[in-house]
């Protein structure tokens, strides 16, 4: 596995070694003990959670102020950007984010530790997500960052307005959002 900051340095791209053949490929998906050895973190996952979307479906940015949520993202089908934004306050990289392109072909993961907001914009006809969490989804402490708030200025790479919840679409800005100390 090899294991690479971001802008962001919280935030990784985990890519297996995967070994392929005549018949196909094979790799682990998660193994705790080189997660925590080449990742350098010692978390405990407790729920995953898996979504299937449509092309140009925009989910986030999402978080949650109490209960936040450590999120290990990966693609089994299709292709997603997916996005983090920095949003504890003491960080030097509050407000800023960081983007890669996940997708059943690179099989490469994202670490987005507590503290931050959490997106992805489908690129492909669908896509399938799947992700661990570090703390169970708690709907009362969950909030929205606003997905295009000029202010923090994510380079989606699309051309059209993307389809999004209503949640997502009376998201917060940066400046009004709730964020970590």
């Amino acid at each position: 596995m090899k294991v690479t900051a971001t802008e962001i340095p919280d935030v990784l791209i985990l890519e297996p070694s995967v070994f392929k053949d005549e018949r196909g490929f094979f790799f682990e998906s998660f193994n705790w003990k080189k997660f925590e050895n080449m990742a350098g973190l010692k978390v405990r996952f407790v729920q995953d959670n898996q979504s299937h979307s449509v092309r140009s479906v925009l989910r986030g940015l999402h978080y949650q102020i109490e209960q936040p949520q450590g999120k290990l993202i990966q693609v089994s089908h299709g292709e997603i950007f997916d996005v983090a934004v920095d949003l504890r306050r003491r960080s030097p990289k509050f407000g800023k984010w960081t983007g890669v392109i996940l997708s059943a072909e690179n099989k490469k993961q994202m670490w987005v530790p507590e503290g931050l907001a959490h997106g992805f914009l489908v690129l492909s006809e669908t896509a399938d997500v799947s992700y661990k969490v570090t703390d169970y989804y708690a709907p009362q402490h969950e909030r929205a960052l606003l997905w295009n708030d000029p202010h923090i200025g994510i380079a989606w790479p699309m051309d059209h307005e993307p389809i999004l919840a209503a949640k997502d679409r009376s998201a917060f800005p940066l400046a009004a959002a709730e964020v970590f100390a």
